[in-house]
């Protein structure tokens, strides 16, 4: 039966969250003024808040608030517990699975050696630690395990937290310190785990350890195969569902909670699943960008400081008085330190990291935090651990924390990595940027037909090889499934997933498929359709899409299903987002096959043409003061400075005339262009998507290929 909790310890417990998330939100805004992560100013208010500072000065408030009975320090501790698990999840979203696989062996040796070695350090320093520190009924076995487990761990949350608030984690090094972390704390649960069970077993025992191994590893086999399939089926039908962003947090908390559960049980905790769970639903393509957004707003401006100001609330510093214990303090901070950084420092360059990529990875893993204080807490409610021993085991987190973040930051301050690194980040910064070229899986719609080859060939040369597509065909009901394999082959060396979709309407299972979240879809279009610019299907797709319409019509030039290689585009500026969106596929293309870009724009002369001696006071830089100088100046440094971004310096012209859409086809003729990309927002004009009158006559006048990159009104990308 549920006791509830009398009136006066709700007071209690609502007074401990406001003053525990004042003092800690306080405390973190002084440590980001001075340059370091806030999770250290949360970490020291639990010590302020408890017998060390609060319990010296005022004996009777400190029992008020913090009272010896059970059901009120349950209630604080289950919040802290909340917050934990959810700051996980975050850490999960921010892991590169990938790319920690591409940089495996790097990953592999600093885990490997950042384990052992303090392992071994923590090892020697419990056999030498007095018996003040040791449970008045524990091995002596059973408790320098115990405290090598707690030397040897690191913090995921707390690295996650650190490299984040230094803008640390794409780094290169950023992810191999993650990749080692959530290695540490997988060995560490499960060193928690084995260690509690020779505690309450009294003696050691393999078969326990080997039960505990064997559980974990079913465990993360299952939860990114079945798991994954579960959770990516619930994101599915909730994005059917257009925007639902409550539903997507449901299956985010319900995915922690199961994973949480399946590992409690297991014996590992709880928060190591918690972490799984924020991997798994990361990896799910049809997962919403807003869902991390909203956890991490709440987790970081109430849980997690409640979380890491809960932890010291135990910490009496009045125990370290004694001269004796304060050297072996010292001595047990100072192994955690020096252990961890020479471990992570050999593994990091026997693996080819620079010497200061292995300072900055030795830096990074020296954070602790949950981890350590759990394997203290368990510790001491076992009697493994005396109180002075608990006191010291925590003051480790604190100062290896404070070391991490100043030696992080000294380490690489004004150091920006590798070529390749910069170029990646340069590249990942872009597209974080970009309206429509970004790195969300894409959508082509295709039967394999010309038209669509022409498609598929546009979005494999302008989004980054490294985003993944889907082919979307509808099979009529009789006929044989579209062959689409010379659009696999287009698309090669990128993840392609083909989907067939039996019978109905077309635009309506693109459509469908669209709302499942991808960055934007691609259709290819014949030279006329009856007489139209556009097919019915096209028209019902541009009306519907919730995401860009990246619309193909091919050259009329070609004899042959496969186009060319694309050596001139032609591109019009007019300082709007639909002409940044078509920039953008310009650029990539460029980027990616060396395609040169020329940009446009046009200045339109209303009325018949004036003789040219006439005229040409008006002309850009030939005299006279043209009041449309100063904004073709800006419309242009605004368009190559994109370009530049994305590592393209592009060739501008401005032109005049009546028309810009006959102004462009004149352009694209004189230049010899292959290609000329629009933008351009949609209308719904009486049921009919209207793209503007310059896109349909370019459409239906110009012989080189054609791309429209069509927008919804009121599109904004996720971020």
């Amino acid at each position: 039966m549920l006791t509830p909790l009398s009136e006066h310890d709700l007071l209690v417990f609502w007074t401990q969250l406001l003053v525990l998330v004042v003092v800690a939100r306080g405390l973190g805004h002084v440590m980001r003024r001075i340059g370091l992560p806030s999770v250290i100013g949360h970490l020291g208010a639990g010590v302020i808040l408890g017998p060390s500072v609060f319990g010296r000065i005022w004996e009777g408030g400190f029992d008020w608030f913090l009272p010896d009975e059970e059901i009120s320090s349950g209630a604080l501790f289950a919040v802290s517990w909340l917050g934990v698990a959810l700051l996980l999840v975050t850490a999960g979203f921010e892991t590169d699975l990938g790319l920690i696989r591409r940089l495996g062996r790097a990953a592999m040796l600093v885990t490997g050696f950042s384990l052992v070695v303090p392992l071994i350090g923590g090892l020697a320093t419990g056999m030498a630690l007095p018996s003040a520190f040791v449970g008045p009924e524990a091995d002596r076995t059973v408790f320098t395990l115990f405290v090598a487990a707690a030397l040897a761990v690191s913090a995921l949350a707390v690295i996650a937290r650190i490299l984040s608030e230094l803008g640390l984690m794409r780094r290169d090094f950023g992810q191999i310190t993650v990749a080692a972390g959530m290695a540490n704390d997988v060995v560490g649960w499960v060193m928690l785990a084995v260690f509690t069970g020779f505690a309450t077993g009294g003696g050691v025992s393999l078969p326990a350890a080997l039960r505990v191994v064997v559980g974990l590893g079913a465990f993360l086999v299952l939860a990114v195969t079945v798991g994954q399939r579960v959770v990516d089926a619930c994101l599915r039908e909730v994005r059917r569902q257009r925007s639902n962003l409550s539903g997507a947090l449901a299956v985010a908390v319900l995915t922690m909670l199961v994973f949480a559960v399946i590992t409690q049980a297991l014996g590992i905790e709880a928060v190591l699943g918690a972490f799984v769970a924020g991997v798994v639903l990361h990896r799910s393509r049809f997962q919403q960008p807003e869902v991390v957004h909203h956890i991490e707003s709440l987790t970081h401006a109430f849980l997690a400081p409640v979380f890491f100001a809960t932890a010291g609330l135990r910490v009496d510093l009045a125990l370290l008085a004694s001269g004796s214990v304060l050297g072996w303090a010292v001595l047990v901070v100072g192994v955690a330190v020096a252990a961890k950084f020479l471990g992570a420092f050999v593994g990091a360059r026997l693996a080819g990291q620079s010497p200061r990529a292995a300072t900055a990875l030795g830096a990074g893993l020296n954070a602790r935090g949950a981890l350590e204080i759990v394997i203290a807490s368990v510790g001491l409610s076992l009697g493994v651990f005396s109180e002075t021993a608990y006191t010291v085991i925590v003051l480790v987190p604190l100062v290896t924390s404070v070391f991490a973040a100043v030696s992080l930051r000294v380490v690489v301050r004004d150091w920006r990595g590798s070529s390749d690194e910069q170029e990646r980040l340069e590249r990942e910064e872009a597209l974080s940027r970009n309206l429509v070229v970004k790195s969300d899986r894409l959508l082509l719609a295709s039967q394999g037909g010309p038209a669509s080859i022409a498609a598929a060939q546009i979005l494999h040369l302008a989004w980054p090889v490294e985003v993944p597509a889907t082919v979307i065909s509808v099979q009529p009901d009789g006929a044989e499934q579209p062959d689409v394999s010379v659009i696999r082959d287009v698309l090669h060396r990128r993840e392609v997933e083909h989907r067939t979709v039996k019978g109905g309407d077309v635009a309506a299972a693109v459509v469908a498929e669209a709302r499942l979240g991808y960055g934007a879809v691609g259709v290819g279009v014949a030279a006329r359709y009856e007489g139209q610019l556009y097919s019915p299907t096209v028209d019902e797709l541009l009306l519907e899409s919730p995401r860009p319409v990246v619309i193909v019509r091919r050259s009329r030039r070609l004899d042959t299903p496969l186009p060319p290689a694309f050596t001139r585009v032609v591109v019009p500026v007019t300082g709007t987002r639909s002409s940044r969106a078509a920039q953008e596929v310009a650029y990539g293309l460029s980027a990616q096959i060396g395609t040169e870009v020329v940009l446009i724009h046009v200045v339109v002369r209303p009325g018949p043409s004036l003789p040219d001696w006439l005229s040409r006071p008006f002309r850009r830089g030939e005299g006279g003061d043209d009041p449309t100088h100063p904004v073709t100046e800006a419309l242009m440094e605004r368009a190559t400075g994109l370009g530049a971004e994305l590592g393209v310096a592009p060739r501008t012209m401005v032109v005049e005339g009546p028309s810009a859409a006959h102004c462009l086809v004149d352009a694209a003729n004189s230049q010899e262009a292959d290609l000329v990309v629009l933008g351009a927002a949609l209308r719904n004009v009486d049921g009919r998507p209207f793209l503007g009158h310059t896109v349909e006559t370019v459409l239906e006048r110009c012989d080189a290929t054609v791309v429209v990159v069509a927008t919804p009104r009121g599109f904004r990308p996720d971020g």
